[in-house]
């Protein structure tokens, strides 16, 4: 066994962070629709979600945001004219179409890939799959950017390979890490990775929601897994519980999270629990699968999906695993009570600490959501580009950066607003040098 760590890379809130409410499945997403947001705000809150655990010795790196509102994409759907022209043409024809192209949904990087330690992998490299996220427009045109901010900073292909995304079907949607989490004894160690699916694209009497759709779909888990040459004992593959994707369970990190041998989740959470729990355990080496199982009765599905109570990140310390939650989860007695009692327990989770994320919560994304785990052992470490790892130093320029660019309240009407395009890409073009990436937008090609 290498010594490896785990990662986490968390997305940069964008400028043009908005509450447009785009996604039908997110509850928490389509509640706030319409408010004013602050991003500069967002992308502070962010930056000290990353600093607090990057000074308490995690691994933290940055992913940059994209830019938005894409024009390109606008031009690619036939408007024409100045990049004023064309904003101003979308507002007064189609407002919606202008809120699908300005979100800043891209700081939410656990859908950004899926991604697959060497420790697994058949060439034993780390393996790096962008999602399609074709179930939503506005997600679905982020992986080109996506796979180019991941190859400007994992570029060694004696360590790092990477796929393009998906076919942008439905049959293949893919919605990244939100649905796979890997169990496994320490970090270097071959681990199980555990792939959830909402349906079966191919088999239409198989179980599916009824109310909101299902975004991953099986053969798009079954596909990544073979790209990133994943044999049998490495692989598991779960259905989603359809009546919690229907309860707004939108991505399985709503319901559940794993770390090291510990999965905490719903009893909601899954189609067939007891089997996919057997399954774990018979490919799980070096460690018993710790399974934290929480009941409706403790938490009702309703108070787990209000709170993002999965939606959390669970950390190893030197005293057991850290349950990082958002603040969210104190305001909902359930939960709260939950929580109390979970610490006293005795089990692998021994505590548990809230983070302010709000202004991502009002969008529907709560800490898990804001980063993408990645495996690394001391070699890959060393070899990957270390300018979007947070340091003291890092954080002071990011912190400078924020408030020299970002708004403090952004209203739908404003996206058309052509100084804030040339905004964002004044930030950007300076982002990617304060972090070292090189031309990686569009704009700068």
């Amino acid at each position: 066994m290498k010594h490896a760590v785990e990662a986490n890379f968390d997305g940069l809130v964008g400028p043009t962070h908005n509450y447009a409410g785009l996604s039908w499945g997110n509850v928490a997403s389509r509640s706030n629709v319409d408010a004013v947001s602050n991003p500069r705000e967002a992308a502070l809150q962010g930056l000290a979600k990353m600093k607090r655990l990057a000074d308490r010795g995690y691994v933290q790196g940055v992913l940059p945001p994209h830019e938005r509102p894409h024009v390109q994409t606008l031009r690619a759907l036939g408007f024409e004219g100045t990049d004023a022209a064309v904003l101003e043409n979308v507002l007064k024809t189609s407002p919606s179409l202008l809120a699908t192209v300005s979100s800043a949904s891209a700081m939410w990087t656990a859908n950004a890939a899926t991604v697959s330690p060497s420790a697994d992998t058949a060439d034993h490299r780390v393996h790096f799959t962008p999602a399609n996220l074709s179930a939503k427009f506005h997600r679905s045109i982020e992986h080109r950017v996506t796979g180019r901010s991941l190859k400007a900073i994992f570029s060694d292909e004696g360590y790092f390979a990477h796929h393009p995304a998906l076919p942008s079907v439905a049959q293949f949607g893919d919605e990244g890490a939100a649905n796979h989490t890997r169990l496994c004894n320490g970090y270097g160690d071959p681990g199980v990775e555990l792939f959830v699916y909402g349906q079966e694209a191919f088999n239409e009497q198989a179980p599916a929601p009824g109310k909101y759709p299902a975004r991953q779909t099986l053969e798009a888990s079954q596909a990544i897994a073979r790209l990133h040459g994943l044999s049998d004992r490495h692989r598991v593959f779960a259905q989603q519980n359809p009546p919690a994707i229907d309860a707004g369970v939108f991505h399985n990190d709503v319901i559940a999270v794993g770390n090291g041998n510990t999965l905490f989740y719903h009893d909601m959470a899954f189609l067939d629990e007891a089997r996919v729990l057997s399954d774990i355990r018979s490919r799980l080496t070096g460690a018993e699968l710790e399974a934290v199982r929480v009941s409706s009765e403790e938490v009702p599905i309703e108070d787990a999906v209000a709170s993002y109570l999965f939606n959390s990140q669970l950390l190893n310390t030197p005293d057991g695993m850290l349950l990082a939650v958002p603040g969210e989860c104190r305001e909902v007695a359930s939960v709260r009570r939950y929580l109390d009692e979970l610490v006293r327990s005795g089990g692998p989770i021994t505590s548990v600490e809230v983070f302010d994320v709000k202004q991502s919560m009002r969008n529907g994304g709560g800490p898990a959501c804001l980063r993408l785990r990645v495996v690394l052992n001391d070699d890959e470490l060393a070899a990957m580009h270390r300018g979007v790892l947070l340091t003291d130093e890092l954080y002071e320029r990011l912190t400078i950066w924020v408030e020299a660019h970002y708004r403090d309240q952004l209203s739908q009407a404003d996206l058309a607003d052509p100084m804030l395009l040339d905004e964002v890409r004044k930030a950007l073009d300076e982002l990617t040098g304060i972090l070292g990436l090189g031309s990686i937008y569009d704009f700068q090609l």
